[in-house]
């Protein structure tokens, strides 16, 4: 993971507008509170799968990044596979990092 949006991702966890753990992302992309998905590129298929999905389906960018433990160590935690960011300024910064 780029180490600028690493930092940023840190930021927004502090800024508490970070929400991780699958089931949680996938409501806040239901609910539209979710601006960036970030999914780890080692997450099983049918994590991905439904999480792209569902991103797809609502209009909210995901992005795979590198392993669940750099996502997880970039927002202060262990391995995370799902990461939304749910403020749009920091959630843009991040995916013009990423992408």
């Amino acid at each position: 993971m780029n180490p600028k949006a690493a930092q940023l991702l840190g930021l927004a966890m502090r800024a508490r507008k970070v929400i991780t753990g699958e089931e949680m992302v996938l409501q806040a992309v239901r609910s539209g509170q979710a601006r960036l998905v970030l999914l780890a590129a080692d997450a099983s298929g049918n994590t991905a799968k439904k999480v792209q999905d569902k991103c797809s389906y609502y209009g909210v960018s995901c992005v795979t990044t590198s392993d669940r433990y750099s996502l997880g160590h970039a927002i202060g935690k262990d391995g995370r596979v799902t990461v939304a960011v749910t403020d749009g300024k920091l959630a843009e910064s991040i995916q013009r990092l990423l992408t």
